[in-house]
């Protein structure tokens, strides 16, 4: 019997999106293990770390040193695989070092954030052996990027793989964090919803009070903003699981700054509910139908004739469901 390949992951705790990938690996037959990719996951390390790496550099300094190096050192990986967004702390001086500790691994990143919000990440790329990026403009701006979607979990293509319902107890949903462009869209089409769909769960996810007070003095999508408006707890993965269940229908918006696609539009293609996102750039999908999908416009009326508030879900071919599991994400970037 073969020995199974070693994986280090290096990734945020971004809503357990790690423990997914984790458990998906070892199905594959992978053994993995797991390096948070920031010294802290409190709010306001994570704040100071996106606004400039320099301000946590000491923690980031002592966090490797104590915890990640006697992690690793002795371990042999077959591949390091970097999740890379605003939170990585690590500098090119740290995964130089991974990399001297472990020559023989193929080193991967995958980024889920656009590279103008990742100034770091230049720094480290000659260290990787393959790039993937999720925004289809950095991959057409430079060819080291390979293009790759995000994907959806087993626990949205169980909801995907139920029959379908036509008494749903939400017209429309919204769970996310509340940056402010991302804020402003998902109130403007909440609001021209209203009228046809009034029964609506919006969850505008704020860390902490200070960040609703930071973004009430910089951001002018926020002039108007009420901190009732906002739940300072992350909602529970089994409640977000069961409105998104429940829903008609799901809404989306990247935040400012991004055009690749949110996790939300593939979770919403792996459990088979209706979007409307004010991401454009949706149309150049393969799996666009726009019975399924529209895409909301500032300066534009919604059409509530049009076929995708009159027809229900059009189900779209089984090869382009798989293609975008999290199963055919994670052969994709580890095949070498």
């Amino acid at each position: 019997m073969n020995e199974a390949k070693k994986v280090l992951l290096i990734a945020p705790v971004f809503f357990g999106y790690y423990k997914e990938i984790i458990a998906e690996l070892e199905r594959m037959g992978y053994d993995v293990d797991y390096v948070c990719d920031a010294p802290s996951n409190s709010n306001v390390s994570k704040a100071l770390g996106r606004i400039n790496k320099s301000f946590i550099r000491f923690f980031t300094k002592r966090y490797f040193k104590n915890k990640v190096l006697p992690f690793i050192s002795g371990k042999s990986y077959d591949y390091v695989f970097v999740v890379g967004g605003m939170t990585f702390a690590f500098s090119a001086t740290m995964v130089k070092k991974m990399k001297d500790m472990n020559p023989q691994a193929k080193f991967v990143m995958y980024q889920w954030d656009s590279e103008k919000n990742l100034p770091y990440s230049t720094s480290i790329h000659p260290y990787f052996d393959k790039l993937y990026s999720f925004d289809r403009y950095d991959c057409k701006r430079d060819s080291k990027y390979n293009f790759l979607p995000l994907f959806y979990t087993r626990m949205y293509e169980d909801i995907g793989s139920k029959a379908s319902c036509e008494k749903f107890e939400y017209d429309c949903s919204y769970v996310g964090t509340a940056h402010p462009l991302k804020y402003k869209n998902i109130n403007e089409i909440a609001r021209a919803l209203k009228p046809i769909w009034p029964k609506q769960f919006i969850y505008h996810y704020m860390p902490s009070k200070l960040k609703y007070i930071y973004h009430k003095l910089t951001a002018p999508e926020y002039k108007n903003a009420k901190l009732s408006e906002f739940k300072l707890d992350k909602i529970a993965a089994k409640e977000m699981m069961a409105v998104f269940e429940k829903s008609k229908c799901v809404l989306d918006s990247p935040q400012g700054g991004q055009t690749g696609l949110t996790i939300r539009t593939l979770e919403c293609l792996g459990a088979k509910k209706k979007m409307i996102t004010s991401n454009a750039d949706i149309k150049y999908y393969d799996f666009y139908d726009e019975a399924n999908v529209m895409v909301f416009e500032t300066d534009k009326s919604l059409d509530f004739e049009s076929t995708f508030f009159k027809k229900p879900y059009k189900d779209i071919s089984e090869d382009l469901y798989k293609k975008y599991s999290l199963r055919n994400w994670l052969k994709t970037i580890l095949s070498f």
